[in-house]
């Protein structure tokens, strides 16, 4: 045998090879590594706000470096357009329709709202401390302000951050949208944080109001590397959720007026600079070959802020709507055993939750339905993703489907009257139709040209609609005192 042709047998036999030598030799598989997870979640940065994604002047270059190392998707979704349901659906890998997380006239939880995510609801940190892990959660919650609603209650040992949106509990501020006094906050040279009685928390507990805002991403990303070398020792997740760059924006001294794209791209800045920071201490402490990074959004940009809002890029509108803009979201995955490219299979954020659990071969769920599917393969061989489809609810009705290369819209709506007069609902007696494939814009209904697609996807929804009957909405109860 020619020694080309046994090195060839080598490489095609590598993985058995390495399985039957583990006991003699310490080889490691992909089964029986030991993954660390960091799950970065921003607040509505849009999918162009990243210079890997075609922003053209805020400079990301640790977002950069993570999508050339690892895998940058181009086609990944959040599974709602606003906070409280995208979270959700991100933390239990499920739909926010099937848990009560996703309301009708009230879309997002309040500081006076009444409930949380409920106790029943098994969370990726839950599902990982049955694994032995350690857990921290870092940055914005948004998923119940009351104790029993916060991290600690579900499944993380550890939690310091925000636990609604930073713009809620105004105090001198109204912030739904242009016409208001947000916009004069920001006339002065000097920001600060003291209009929004915002609490910061340790664990249950307040231990800043209002919290300093604009030193707020450079803490949660110190706490993130705190925590890295706590638990360097041990298995590991961290959930680093940052607060901005929801409005109103906020950058410490060393980034205020930097980036050529002013306060916002102040703001990316920071954020990709705090991810430098935490790629360099895994490194440092030998971490970078067995931990997963995943970057990712939990919706599109907030466009009626205008400068203040970022960019969906070429993708239509933004938050709180259904179109591309406000559910296509950055999906960057760095590190360990990841395979680099760039991945046009459709992914979500639903689909982390069962893709750890494949990685750390947990039990899986099965008393439930689990929306997510696992992407590992995708992400450690580059093969096709399972996902072939999304399901757009807004609020509590399904408004439009992707399946494959097409998505069918059946109801339209603006959001935050933006532009003015956009509010109204329109249900459609003709669906609209478009290729996302070659019309990522949404601008060619070609609905006339396929009915029989239409009539395929409004059957998915159709079929989807009949297999459960949905929960009682959770968001709509206001009644306590604010927080």
């Amino acid at each position: 045998m020619s020694l080309f042709l046994y090195l060839e047998l080598m490489k095609k036999y590598s993985i058995l090879l390495c399985t039957l030598l583990f006991s003699f030799f310490g080889c490691e598989t992909s089964n029986n590594k030991k993954y660390n997870f960091i799950v970065v979640f921003v607040d509505d940065m849009g999918y162009g706000d990243v210079s890997s994604y075609g922003h053209l002047t805020i400079k990301t270059p640790n977002l950069d470096r993570m999508s050339y190392e690892g895998q940058k998707w181009t086609q990944f979704y959040s599974a709602s357009s606003v906070c409280t349901p995208s979270r959700a659906a991100l933390m239990t890998g499920r739909l926010p329709i099937r848990n009560g997380m996703i309301g009708s006239s009230t879309r997002v939880l309040f500081p006076n709202s009444d409930f949380g995510l409920p106790s029943s609801e098994i969370t990726i940190a839950e599902k990982l401390k049955e694994n032995g892990y350690k857990t921290a959660a870092i940055g914005k919650w948004h998923l119940g302000h009351k104790e029993e609603y916060l991290p600690l209650q579900h499944g993380f040992d550890y939690y310091y951050g925000i636990p609604y949106s930073n713009d809620m509990n105004a105090i001198n501020a109204v912030t739904c949208c242009p016409g208001n006094n947000y916009w004069p906050q920001y006339d002065k040279k000097i920001i600060n944080s003291d209009n929004y009685n915002v609490p910061l928390m340790e664990n249950n507990k307040i231990v800043e109001r209002p919290a300093d805002q604009t030193t707020i991403t450079k803490r949660f990303t110190q706490k993130t590397i705190e925590k890295i070398n706590e638990l360097k020792d041990d298995k590991f997740f961290i959930y680093l959720a940052h607060s901005l760059p929801h409005i109103p924006l906020y950058a410490s001294e060393d980034f205020l007026g930097k980036s050529k794209n002013g306060l916002y791209g102040d703001v990316i800045e920071e954020i990709d600079h705090g991810i430098g920071k935490i790629i360099t201490e895994l490194k440092k402490n030998n971490l970078a070959k067995n931990t997963i990074v995943v970057f990712t959004s939990d919706n599109g940009p907030w466009l009626p802020f205008e400068t203040h809002g970022g960019s969906a890029g070429l993708l239509r509108e933004g938050k709180g709507m259904t179109w591309e803009g406000g559910h296509r979201v950055p999906g960057i995955f760095w590190g360990a055993d990841i395979k680099p490219g760039v991945i046009d299979q459709i992914g979500s954020t639903m689909d982390i939750l069962p893709t750890i659990i494949d990685f750390t071969n947990a039990e899986k769920i099965s008393d439930r339905v689990i929306d997510g599917l696992s992407i590992k393969q995708t992400l450690l061989n580059r093969t096709s993703s399972e996902r072939n489809k999304i399901i757009f609810y807004r609020e509590r009705e399904i408004y439009a489907v992707r399946y494959g290369d097409y998505k069918a819209h059946f109801i339209i709506k603006g959001a935050y009257n933006y532009p003015e007069g956009s509010n109204k609902k329109i249900v459609l007696e003709n669906p609209l139709l478009y290729n996302l494939s070659i019309d990522p814009s949404e601008k060619f209904n070609i609905a006339k040209k396929f009915p029989k697609k239409v009539k395929e996807i409004k059957k998915i929804a159709e079929d989807h609609l009949k297999s459960f009957e949905p929960p009682k909405s959770l968001l709509e109860s206001r009644t306590s005192d604010s927080f």
